[in-house]
């Protein structure tokens, strides 16, 4: 903000100086060459014989006086421009920096904590762009801070079911209502597995979101990893009697970590599964798209809105804004995107709508030829 500001500054001053030198300097310079010249033409006009016919001291004194009147003139007409420009600057100055101090307000108001501070927009192009650019960081300020609550609000939540389930278990062994029973234990035994894996998945949720995921990286064949994965989930598929298809594809070579990329199609594989109804089908097919591999999951289930294919991929958001009773903490996207990222890939999704099914498609790198 700072550079930004002396940098308007010194363009400003520049402006106006530059304005009052070449002012200055033209009048200089067309009073010096042309003032005598006009004046004698202007005595040819009147039928008389110039400098020459009036005589020398006369003529003499006449030039003197048209010099001196021009310079004084020049000296006047300098004068004025400066204080002219001096008021048209002290106006144009102050129309300019009122904006520019409504934008440093705002942003050691928004470094304060501020985040709904907003900037006019002023009329000055540069201004303008200025002023709604800090509009733009207080909205992204604003929508970081709305979602570092509702995280902390969400893990809260998550932590409190089990929480309370063991603290309810404790309490009734300690006055005797539940018996020391190997049920009772391995009920608590589960709500910690719970809290243990709800742990893991903040750690890689964390992970996912700053792009610091440990890989393992190795040579394989995206469609063969895809196709293990599928075999894996086959059983669930026919237990819920959704129909898994998986497409021959060709040799896709990446590099990649396997285990970590199996994660991502298990989660895709499972998230499908869920959605899509009994007698529908969920299909796996994979190909070549320049230096890109790709493998398509897609399912006949309930779909996604257009205006949600985006924020899926948000964490702990589920479609319909959490109406649905679907299972699951709404992390597992996030954390497959964050998956595919870190192997410089992309995961997408794409819906005709609700009703019409989705297809998830993870995109990554052709494995470099050595």
């Amino acid at each position: 903000m700072n550079a930004i500001l002396r940098l308007f500054g010194v363009r400003l001053f520049l402006s106006y100086l530059l304005v009052i030198g070449v002012g200055a300097l033209t009048l200089l310079v067309t009073g010096s060459l042309l003032a005598s010249s006009f004046f004698e033409d202007h005595l040819h006009q009147m039928g008389g014989a110039g400098m020459g016919g009036m005589g020398g001291a006369m003529g003499a004194e006449l030039q003197r006086a048209v010099a001196d009147s021009v310079q004084a003139a020049l000296l006047l007409a300098v004068v004025a421009s400066v204080l002219a420009a001096g008021v048209v600057a002290a106006l144009v100055g102050r129309r300019l920096v009122r904006p520019i101090e409504a934008v440093r307000a705002a942003t050691h108001r928004l470094a304060a904590g501020d985040y709904r501070q907003r900037v006019p927009v002023p009329p000055e192009f540069e201004l303008a762009a200025l002023a709604e650019d800090v509009n733009a960081l207080a909205q992204a300020l604003a929508t970081t801070e709305s979602k570092r609550i509702q995280l902390i609000d969400e893990v809260a939540h998550e932590l409190r079911t089990p929480l309370t389930t063991i603290e309810g278990y404790m309490e009734g062994l300690i006055d005797g209502v539940l018996p020391p029973s190997e049920e009772t234990f391995a009920a608590v035994a589960d709500e910690a597995a719970r809290l243990k894996r709800l742990a893991e998945d903040l750690s890689q949720l964390s992970r996912a979101e700053e792009g610091t995921f440990s890989l393992t990286l190795r040579d394989v064949d995206l469609a063969e990893v895809a196709a293990r994965a599928a075999e894996r989930l086959r059983p669930q598929f026919e237990d819920r009697g959704v129909n898994l298809e998986l497409a021959a594809a060709p040799p896709l070579p990446v590099r990649v970590d396997p285990d970590r990329l199996a994660q991502v199609l298990t989660n895709l594989l499972g998230n499908a599964l869920v959605q899509t109804p009994a007698g529908g089908m969920v299909s796996i097919r994979g190909g070549l798209d320049g230096a890109w591999a790709w493998v398509d999951v897609a399912d006949t289930g309930q779909g996604i809105p257009p205006e949600e294919l985006e924020r899926i991929f948000e964490r702990f958001y589920r479609v319909g804004g959490g109406a649905d009773t679907r299972p699951g903490r709404g992390i597992g996207l996030t954390i497959a995107r964050g998956i595919a990222r870190a192997h410089e890939g992309d995961l997408r999704a794409s819906s005709v709508g609700l009703g019409q099914g989705a297809t998830f498609r993870v995109t990554l790198p052709l494995a470099r030829r050595v």
